[in-house]
C-alpha cells in the first residue's frame, strides 16, 4: 500500500527537499495535500509529478490564479486551512509541517489528529504552542519527530534516555556570516551581507536569525520544551564547520556526538522512514574536519541576543510568543531596510524588558486564540518603534 503524505509548506527549502527524496521512490507515495503561500510555479510542478488532488493556498490572489490555471483539472483547491478537516477522513502516514513563521502553528495543530507521524520543522510552532501541540499528539497518539538538524540529532541521541540522566546538551552554531567580522563594522552591515550564510542555504528570515544568533536561542527554547530539559542543561557552541549538530554529556560519564554533512535531506530522510529500512547516498566521513572541530564559546559582545537565555522562565509561558513576535517584526523591518542590523538586538531588549510584557512569563498559553492575540499586540507595538 502506498504511503500517504501531506506537506505543509511544500515550496520552501524543507518542503522541496522532501519532494526530491520522494521523487526517487520507485513506487511514488500518494501526496494527499500540498500547501503553499505564493510560489505557485513550484507547486504546479509538484502537483503534476505526484498527481496531487488537494491544495491549500494561503495567499488569496495566488489562490484565485491557481484556481483559474487548474480549472479543468479534478483538483480540490482551498484558500483556508480550515478545510483540512474536509480533506481527511482517516489518518495518513506522515505529515511534514514546514510552513515558515508563526503562521505554521494553526495548520500544525489542525492536522495532528489526521496523521500517524508528524515531523515539525517550524520553530515558531514549537516555541509558541508546544503545550497545545504536545496535548494533541498525546490525545491522537501521533508520533512526533523534530526535523531541525540539531533537534533531530538530540532526538536520535536521547532515545530511551530520561532528561534527568543528562548533564549537558550542546547545540552547535556556525557563527553565521559575522563570526569574524570586527565588531566596529557591525553598524555598517547590509541586508545582503546578513543573508550570506556560510554553511546553509536558507530563507531570508532564518538567515538573518542566524546572523544575530537568535535562531540558536530559539533552538535552545525548542530543546527545553521538546525534551523537558532545564535551561542550565543546555548550551551553545560555535562550530564553523557545521559538522557536529549536537553533543550530549550523560550522567554515566559518556559523551555522544552526532555528525552529518550540512544537508537537510539527512534528518528529513530519517524522519520519513523507519531506521535502516532504506538507504541514502551521503559523503564519506570527513576526517579532516573531525581532526579540527574548532569548538568555541559564544562571544556575547558579538551576539548579545544570546544573553536572553538566562532570563527565560523555566515554565512555558506566553512570554515565548512575545519573543517570537518581536523578532519576526524586527527582522521584517530590517529586510525592508527600515532599521539597521544593530537595531534588531537593541530594539528587541527594549521591548521585551517592558514591565507589562514581563508579566507574561507567569502566564501559560491556554489556546491558540490567546497566542494569536498577544502575538498581534506585540507586533503592532514593535512596528511602532520601527517607524
Amino acid at each position: 500500500m502506498k504511503k500517504k503524505i501531506a506537506i505543509l509548506g511544500s515550496t520552501g527549502s524543507i518542503g522541496k527537499t522532501l519532494i526530491e527524496i520522494l521523487k526517487k521512490e520507485k513506487d511514488k507515495p500518494e501526496i494527499v495535500l500540498l500547501t503553499i503561500n505564493t510560489n505557485y510555479r513550484e507547486l504546479l510542478k509538484q502537483v503534476k509529478v505526484f498527481d496531487v488532488k488537494n491544495i491549500i493556498i494561503n495567499d488569496y490572489k495566488t489562490y484565485l490564479h491557481v484556481k483559474n490555471i487548474l480549472r479543468n483539472k479534478k483538483i480540490n483547491i482551498y484558500n483556508k486551512f480550515d478545510y483540512i478537516k474536509k480533506i481527511f477522513n482517516k489518518k495518513i502516514d506522515y505529515t511534514m509541517c514546514a510552513i515558515a513563521g508563526f503562521e505554521g502553528l494553526k495548520p500544525t495543530l489542525d492536522i495532528i489528529k489526521y496523521t500517524k507521524k508528524i515531523a515539525i520543522a517550524n520553530k515558531e510552532s514549537i516555541i509558541c504552542g508546544w503545550p497545545l501541540i504536545e496535548k494533541k499528539i498525546r490525545r491522537y497518539k501521533s508520533d512526533f519527530i523534530p526535523v531541525d538538524s540539531e533537534h533531530f540529532s538530540v532526538w536520535s541521541l536521547m532515545k530511551n534516555i530520561k532528561s534527568s540522566n543528562v548533564e549537558k546538551v550542546f547545540l552547535t552554531a556556525s557563527g553565521g556570516p559575522f563570526r569574524n567580522l570586527p565588531i566596529n563594522k557591525f553598524k555598517h552591515i547590509t541586508t545582503k551581507q546578513a543573508l550570506n550564510h556560510p554553511s546553509w542555504s536558507m530563507g531570508k528570515k532564518i538567515s538573518v536569525d542566524s546572523a544575530t544568533m537568535m535562531n540558536k536561542v530559539f533552538e535552545i527554547i525548542e530543546a527545553k520544551k521538546i525534551f523537558n530539559f532545564r535551561y542550565n542543561q543546555l548550551d551553545i557552541l560555535v562550530h564553523p564547520k557545521s559538522y557536529v549538530h549536537a553533543m550530549i554529556k550523560f550522567s554515566n560519564g559518556l559523551t555522544k556526538i552526532l555528525i552529518h554533512e550540512t544537508d537537510m535531506k539527512i534528518p528529513i530522510f530519517n524522519s520519513l522512514y523507519p531506521p535502516f529500512k532504506k538507504k541514502i547516498k551521503s559523503k564519506k566521513i570527513d576526517f579532516e574536519i573531525l581532526n579540527n572541530l574548532d569548538f568555541q564559546n559564544v562571544d556575547l559582545k558579538r551576539f548579545p541576543i544570546v544573553k536572553l537565555i538566562k532570563s527565560l522562565p523555566e515554565r512555558g509561558s506566553l512570554f515565548e510568543t512575545i519573543i517570537v513576535s518581536v523578532n519576526d517584526c524586527l527582522v521584517k523591518n530590517f529586510l525592508n531596510q527600515n532599521i539597521r542590523f544593530l537595531d534588531i538586538t537593541r530594539f528587541f531588549f527594549r521591548i521585551i524588558n517592558d514591565k507589562k510584557l514581563q508579566k507574561y512569563k507567569l502566564k501559560k498559553p491556554k489556546n491558540i486564540d490567546e497566542i494569536k492575540s498577544i502575538y498581534e499586540y506585540v507586533r503592532v507595538k514593535t512596528n511602532d518603534l520601527c517607524v
